[in-house]
C-alpha cells in the first residue's frame, strides 16, 4: 500500500509542475496572437482594430501573473480550457474534442500493431538466437534508426505520386460530410492506411529490439534451465516461462506509448497533414494561440501519466518485487 501512495503522492506533484510550466511557458514566448495576425495580413488591420482585438481575446487584461495562474486553475477545475484565437469563437475543448479521435484512431491502432507484432516476433528470434532468424536485427536496426518524417516523404514519393496507391494528405475525401455511413469510414481507412503503415514500419523495429534483447537475457536464467530439464515442451518454456518475464519492460514502454499516442505524431501528421492534435498543436504554436497550447499540452501530458501511473500498477502486480519496501 505504501508503494502505491508514494507513487500517487508523485504524481500529483509531477501533475501541478505540468499544470504551472504548462501556464508560464506559453506567456515566456516572445510575440503574441496579434502580432502573427499583423503578420499574416501584413498592415492591413487598423489600431482601432488592433485593439479591438485585444479585447476580444482578453490580452488587454491588467492583472498580475500569479493572479492570472490563480484564474487559470480555476478554469481547469471547472473544465474550461478557454476559447481558441485560431479557431475563434470556437472553445478549445470542442477543437481537442474533434481532433482527438483522428489521433487515437490512426495512431493507436498503429501503436498496438506495432506492440504486438514487434514483441512475437522479438520473442521468436530471441529465443533462436544464434540461427537464421538473427538475419531480421541488421533490418530492424536499420529501421530503427530511420526517423518517421523520413519514411514518410519516401511514403508519398513511392505510394502517392509515382504510383498513385494512396492520397498524399488529409484524413478524408474533401467533399464528404463526417457521418457513420460506408462512404465516409471507407475513405477514413483509405487516407489512413499510408501513414499507419509509416508508424508501424518505423516503430516495430525498436519493439522487436527491445523483446529480443530481454528474451536472451531471460533465457540463461535458472527456472527456464529447470522448465526445459523437465522436459516441458519448447514453446510452454518460450512462452510460459521466458517471454512472461521478458515482455515486463515491454508493459512499461507500452503504457508509455499509449500516452504518447494523444500527442500523436506530431511530425508524421504535419507530413500527411493529418488532422489530428498533434497537426493542432503546431496550428497553435504558429498563431501563438495560448489556450489551445495549453489545452493541448495539458491533454497529452495528463495522459502522459495516466498511463505511466496505469504501468507502474500493472508492473507492480506483475512483479511484486516492485512493491518491496527499501
Amino acid at each position: 500500500m505504501r508503494f502505491f501512495i508514494r507513487r500517487g503522492i508523485f504524481y500529483v506533484i509531477t501533475a501541478w509542475a505540468a499544470v504551472t510550466i504548462n501556464f508560464f511557458l506559453p506567456r515566456m514566448m516572445p510575440g503574441d496572437p496579434i502580432t502573427s495576425l499583423l503578420v499574416k495580413y501584413q498592415g492591413q488591420i487598423s489600431p482601432d482594430a488592433i485593439q479591438s482585438l485585444r479585447v476580444l481575446f482578453g490580452l488587454d487584461t491588467q492583472d498580475s501573473l500569479w493572479t492570472q495562474y490563480i484564474d487559470y486553475w480555476g478554469q481547469l477545475f471547472r473544465g474550461d480550457l478557454g476559447i481558441s484565437f485560431t479557431f475563434f469563437p470556437v472553445p478549445v475543448n470542442q477543437v481537442l474534442s474533434s481532433s482527438l479521435p483522428w489521433t487515437l484512431g490512426l495512431v493507436g491502432i498503429a501503436t498496438i500493431l506495432s506492440v504486438l507484432i514487434g514483441t512475437a516476433v522479438g520473442m521468436i528470434i530471441g529465443w533462436r538466437r544464434g540461427t537464421k532468424a538473427d538475419a531480421v536485427l541488421p533490418v530492424a536496426t536499420f529501421f530503427s534508426a530511420v526517423p518517421y518524417f523520413w519514411f514518410g516523404l519516401i511514403a508519398i514519393l513511392l505510394f502517392a505520386v509515382t504510383w498513385k496507391i494512396f492520397p498524399a494528405a488529409k484524413g478524408y475525401q474533401p467533399g464528404l460530410i463526417p457521418g457513420w455511413n460506408w462512404e465516409f469510414i471507407s475513405s477514413v481507412m483509405y487516407h489512413g492506411t499510408l501513414p499507419a503503415l509509416t508508424i508501424v514500419i518505423s516503430s516495430v523495429a525498436g519493439w522487436i529490439l527491445g523483446m529480443r534483447n530481454m528474451m536472451v537475457t531471460v533465457g540463461s536464467e535458472d527456472y527456464v534451465t529447470v522448465a526445459q530439464a523437465k522436459g516441458l515442451k519448447e514453446r510452454t518454456v518460450m512462452v510460459g516461462y521466458a517471454a512472461r518475464n521478458a515482455v515486463l519492460p515491454q508493459v512499461s514502454s507500452f503504457a508509455l506509448a499509449l500516452g504518447f499516442i494523444v500527442g500523436g505524431t506530431l511530425v508524421m501528421e504535419m507530413v500527411f497533414s493529418y488532422p489530428g492534435i498533434g497537426y493542432v498543436l503546431f496550428q497553435a504554436i504558429g498563431a501563438k494561440d495560448y489556450p489551445l497550447m495549453q489545452g493541448s499540452f495539458l491533454v497529452i501530458t495528463l495522459s502522459i501519466l495516466v498511463m505511466n501511473m496505469l504501468a507502474d500498477v500493472v508492473y507492480a502486480f506483475l512483479d511484486p518485487r516492485t512493491r518491496q519496501e527499501g
